[in-house]
């Protein structure tokens, strides 16, 4: 019971933001932050990735965005990867970093990073690859 309890006080910052973290990384140019979490009120893990440098042309910023756009980019455990509208950024210079030729795995997505690109995608198989020139979206 004890343990029980321990374990409950361990979690209660967790439960009161709403989300579990699931843990993130950096790419070793540093350029492109990735995190992931389960959102407990959707009940599904969440990749979050932001583009610190970004000089590809971007698509029009929707008229409902009053914060940022374009260099965050989401996805869910299924369905397709989006842009985001955001006003905060999930970079920290804490996250390691993942190696050129290694895979990141959590939450049901898989991320590999190669010296030209970062490739994410979910158990859908659908995903994104990021660069600072390209973002492309499958």
């Amino acid at each position: 019971m004890k343990n029980l309890i321990f374990l409950a006080f361990l979690l209660f910052p967790a439960l009161a933001q709403g989300y579990f973290e699931l843990g993130g990384f950096k790419t070793p140019s540093g350029n492109i932050h990735c995190f992931a979490y389960v959102d407990r009120v959707a009940d599904e893990a969440v990749l979050r990735c932001d583009l610190l440098q970004n000089q590809a042309r971007l698509p029009a910023k929707p008229k409902d965005c009053s914060l940022d756009w374009g260099n965050a980019f989401g996805l869910s455990e299924r369905g397709q990867a989006t842009r985001l509208c955001v006003g905060d950024t999930v970079a920290d210079p804490r996250l390691p970093v993942l190696a050129y030729g290694k895979v990141w795995s959590e939450g049901g997505f898989r991320c590999d990073v190669t010296q030209a690109r970062l490739r994410c995608i979910n158990k859908d198989k659908r995903g994104f690859e990021l660069s600072r020139s390209v973002q492309r979206f499958f």
